[in-house]
């Protein structure tokens, strides 16, 4: 048999940036409730340029979960990150708000849930406190698995919630950009990147299927708009941009994978894997990344092991 085809890998780097991020587990009866809180505590956290966070599912823990890490109520559990910019300056708030939003409409309101800080950080939300005001007055302090919580009377029966919920550094921007020769071989390697993505634990892929098919680049010549198209990189601009495209021959379609993550090594190590999952995919032409030149972020996620 002959050997694969191998995509290059260009010699480039993504370019992550400083954010802050908040570490949770939500847990439930079984895996079908659990899914329904996930997917909607960690709905529209796509993109920070319009989404109040970023956020997704790192793993999940307990009974029947990628790890056998126990959950304190031994049920099934989900972890997940929710990540705001080192740049916003009201970062802090802005964390605290997307958190009691999002555990209190997405999670409280789903059956069978608990919500539990998995972080260390120095950075601390009073969020059980605020969450458990839905109480009406008949919320009440307990220490339940161990662990210093608010009991919130709900009408399917009780929440449960940590009281206290940390947050610490973290990193955003990570990215691997698929070039192909056509949509499907571009996707079909994307698609296998983020699987490998996903067997790493400590990173989160916060687009829809922890894919963007819309890379976009800072700036517009709009005022009102603080990103756009990425033009440059845009294979049906070819003809019109001449030489100012940027899309190399042979590309029909470019689909970009977003890596945020606890740190560097951590999304070095999810992007590594990415690459070797991916590389021989029929009709992958090129594997790169997006920077700025370190305008934007200070750690350098290079492509190649340097």
């Amino acid at each position: 048999m002959a050997d694969a085809i191998r995509a290059e890998v260009e010699d480039t780097f993504a370019e992550a940036f400083r954010g802050i991020y908040a570490e949770v587990l939500v847990t439930a009866r079984d895996r079908r409730w659990l899914d329904h809180a996930v997917h909607a505590a960690t709905g529209n956290a796509s993109s920070t340029i319009l989404c109040d966070c970023e956020a997704g599912l790192d793993g999940y823990v307990g009974p029947g979960g990628d790890e056998a890490a126990p959950t304190p109520d031994g049920r099934p559990g989900a972890v997940l990150q929710f990540h705001v910019p080192h740049f916003r300056k009201d970062r802090e708030k802005a964390l605290e708000r997307s958190l009691l939003v999002r555990l209190s409409q997405n999670v409280l309101t789903c059956p069978t849930t608990a919500c539990f800080n998995l972080s260390d950080g120095e950075g601390r939300f009073s969020l059980g406190r605020k969450l458990a005001y839905f109480g009406d007055g008949f919320q009440y302090r307990d220490e339940r698995f161990g662990r210093r919580v608010w009991v919130v009377p709900i009408m399917a029966g009780e929440f449960v919630i940590d009281r206290c919920f940390r947050w610490r550094d973290g990193l955003m921007g990570g990215n691997l950009w698929f070039m192909g020769r056509d949509l499907d071989a571009a996707l079909l390697a994307a698609q296998h990147a983020e699987e490998a993505v996903r067997s790493v634990s400590g990173v989160i892929t916060p687009f829809p299927g922890g894919l963007a098919a819309s890379g976009s680049k800072a700036g517009s010549r709009y005022k009102f708009s603080v990103a756009s198209t990425y033009e440059a990189f845009c294979p049906t601009l070819r003809g019109r941009l001449g030489d100012k495209s940027r899309v190399p021959e042979g590309v029909g379609a470019i689909v970009e994978l977003i890596i945020d993550g606890k740190d560097l090594a951590t999304i070095r190590r999810a992007t590594q894997a990415a690459i070797a999952a991916s590389v021989e995919t029929p009709g992958l032409v090129r594997i790169s990344a997006g920077n700025y030149g370190g305008r934007l972020g200070k750690s350098f996620v290079y492509l190649r092991p340097r």
